[in-house]
């Protein structure tokens, strides 16, 4: 079934996003140009950024899970998780500088990525069918970012917003679910070795593994299943922390691994040049 046309002021909201995100500018809050509250309409906006994106010739990878924090979830005043879509372009592979200026008010957090090995596409998804879809999990850090001025959002702003996405990166050694419990697993975050975040896996909607269900079921539910390759981050395990301009950040998740993402400094970048 084909989305519906965008509205008025769906293609008003996306397009001042795109402005943002085009002019390195952040927007006034996009609330104000769609109905009140209204999370279909935000998700409408989103669409219609990933079908400009997929036309454009970005390659969707994955899903990202947002507001997995119960805490969090209080502040916007939502009862459940969003989402965002994954492209290929922002991945960002360990070790590669991430520059000046491609981000707007980038911000850190670590989360536990799964790697999917078959697709989910039942609308009631069990944990064993998550189990058995799952290739392997990964440590990760999502660098997420907001168009919006000042992080000044509601939930329809971030899902407006591609659920305020920016980059990812993954760590390089694969883990079989099998090895690890998602749920018990500590995490603890630094930046330029200060401890910024800790957290668990129990911090993620009480599991890593109930987000990604949640995320299966919604989007079967949507026509838009969970397919084999995809990547889906499944949400933070602690606070996040902003990140600057030489800032090196690195996360370590009991039983998977470590992670790393460095901030490039305007004067190295000069340097080099």
């Amino acid at each position: 079934m084909s989305a519906p046309e965008p509205t008025d002021a769906v293609t008003e909201a996306a397009a001042a996003l795109e402005q943002a995100t085009r002019t390195g500018a952040p927007c006034p809050p996009v609330r104000s140009m769609l109905p009140e509250a209204d999370i279909e309409a935000a998700y409408a906006v989103q669409r219609l950024h990933v079908a400009r994106g997929v036309a454009a010739g970005r390659r969707p990878v994955g899903r990202k899970i947002g507001l997995t924090s119960p805490a969090v979830q209080r502040q916007l005043g939502v009862d459940q998780p969003d989402f965002g879509v994954l492209f290929a372009d922002m991945a960002v592979p360990e070790g590669q500088p991430i520059a000046p200026g491609r981000l707007l008010q980038p911000k850190v957090e670590a989360e536990v990525a799964l790697v999917l090995g078959a697709d989910l596409p039942h609308r009631d998804p069990t944990v064993a069918d998550l189990l058995l879809a799952t290739a392997f999990a990964l440590p990760a850090l999502e660098i997420v970012d907001s168009r919006v001025a000042d992080w000044d959002i509601t939930i329809v702003d971030t899902v407006a917003d591609n659920a305020s996405s920016g980059l990812y990166v993954l760590g390089g050694t694969p883990v079989p679910l099998d090895r690890v419990d998602l749920r018990g697993v500590r995490m603890s975050m630094t930046r330029n070795g200060e401890t910024v975040s800790q957290g668990t896996g129990a911090d993620c909607l009480g599991s890593p593994l109930t987000a990604a269900l949640w995320l299966a079921s919604t989007l079967a539910g949507l026509g838009d299943p969970l397919k084999a390759g995809d990547v889906v981050l499944t949400g933070a395990l602690g606070p996040m922390a902003t990140a600057a301009e030489g800032d090196a950040f690195s996360a370590h998740i009991e039983g998977l691994g470590t992670v790393g993402a460095v901030f490039a400094s305007a004067t190295a970048e000069g340097a080099q040049a």
